[in-house]
């Protein structure tokens, strides 16, 4: 792996210091745990944090648009393209796998790569996902254009015609940063906290001690003393046992109890944190202690506006970017749909729809189209309200032939 970081025709675009340490080290936390996408999974509060973002995002309507006369807009139900991003990017996955997958990747790498299909026409016709630990980026001192070296038993290179990439936050514009990588202390934390309380389980719920006998015990008394406490004590089904202690054997507890560690509230504390670094509000991921009924339905829609639109926003500019033609960038773009996630319960969705309807903004087909309901005949028009007039107007004209006698 290493010496595939620097090559004499390009120039790295990787920082090689965590490449080396974590060669070299491993990805350890000063838990003392490794820390990689695959063992960050193990904690529940990143499973659900990666869960929630990726198959929300992979559900959302997501379709090609072809602009149209007046600024308007329609499906490019003949575009391929469009079959691609809503139906089957290739001929193993539907769009929702491959959604799933590619913010997956997002969320536990911080980049998503995907090798692109072109027929003869330069069309895209398909799309498959690439592993993005096995995908070094350069850049060709040559040409000064990206190039991707992936590594998946035999390394080949893919020009910037055949990658669509999407990258998370960055510092340079082009690799993203982990996010696992950068949360490395908190989630090895988090493994030592699910660790330590599965072992406080496996020995009874009670903290490790000593057995203090007098005198020194013989090989064979050592063993069956070990065996026989171990037996009769060790796991959860044998917490609050009586133990039996013989010949002035004495139990000397060591160590801290789970109270004196706040291991409760360290376990809470770093649910939070995990969930504060991908975004997701807590409730979501089952985390109610500060939720009420007045405040969730507003913590959803923050979760729309600041924790998804950013990853819709990357995914449609780099389809924009990589999927498309010059020629066609002038007339097609990729749009996700968020009015679903956005229109609240039954009663704000009433007043909402009434209020745009009052104003001539929608029509009733409009309102059954968002309700997922089939058009009506004459449902096309739209209404507007002339109720009001200027206050000049509301006085009575005076009578003809009138006099000031």
């Amino acid at each position: 792996m290493l010496g595939n970081l620097f090559r004499a025709e390009t120039s790295t675009l990787q920082d090689p210091s965590d490449e080396l340490w974590d060669a070299l080290c491993g990805p350890q936390s000063a838990a003392g745990k490794v820390v990689t996408a695959d063992t960050a999974m193990r904690v529940a509060a990143v499973y659900a944090c990666v869960r929630i973002l990726s198959e929300t995002v992979a559900a959302l309507p997501f379709n090609l648009y072809q602009k149209t006369a007046k600024n308007n807009r329609e499906v490019a139900s003949k575009h391929p393209l469009q079959m691609l991003l809503h139906d089957l990017p290739n001929e193993e996955m539907t769009s929702m796998d491959f959604r799933t997958q590619l913010m997956a990747a997002l969320q536990l790498r911080g980049n998503a790569f995907s090798e692109v299909e072109r027929d003869r026409a330069g069309r895209v016709h398909g799309v498959w996902p690439i592993n993005p630990d096995k995908v070094w980026v350069g850049r060709s001192e040559k040409t000064k254009r990206l190039s991707f070296e992936i590594h998946d038993g035999d390394m080949r290179t893919l020009t910037p015609q055949r990658m669509w990439r999407v990258a998370g936050l960055s510092t340079n514009g082009i690799i993203g940063l982990s996010p696992i990588s950068q949360a490395r202390e908190g989630i090895g934390l988090s493994l030592a906290l699910e660790e330590h309380g599965a072992r406080l389980f496996s020995n009874g719920a009670k903290p490790g001690g000593v057995l203090q006998v007098e005198g020194k015990l013989s090989d064979p008394a050592y063993a069956r003393l070990r065996k026989s406490w171990s037996d009769r004590h060790q796991g959860g089904a044998n917490a609050h046992r009586v133990a039996i202690l013989e010949e002035g054997t004495k139990w000397n507890q060591i160590g801290m109890s789970s109270e004196d560690a706040q291991f409760l509230e360290s376990r809470k504390y770093q649910r939070s944190e995990i969930a504060s670094m991908f975004g997701v509000p807590p409730h979501m991921i089952a985390d109610l202690e500060k939720a009420t009924f007045s405040n969730i339905e507003h913590q959803s829609i923050q979760f729309v506006v600041y924790s998804l639109l950013p990853w819709l926003k990357r995914i449609e500019q780099s389809i924009f970017r990589d999927l498309l033609s010059p020629v066609e960038r002038r007339e097609y773009y990729a749009k996700h749909s968020v009015e679903g996630l956005l229109r609240g319960d039954s009663k704000s969705r009433s007043e909402f729809y009434k209020n745009l309807f009052n104003s001539g903004a929608i029509s009733i087909n409009d309102m059954r189209r968002l309700e997922n309901m089939n058009s009506i005949d004459g449902g096309d028009q739209h209404w507007l309200q002339l109720a009001m007039a200027p206050i000049t107007q509301s006085r009575e004209p005076s009578s003809s032939g009138s006099s000031n006698d």
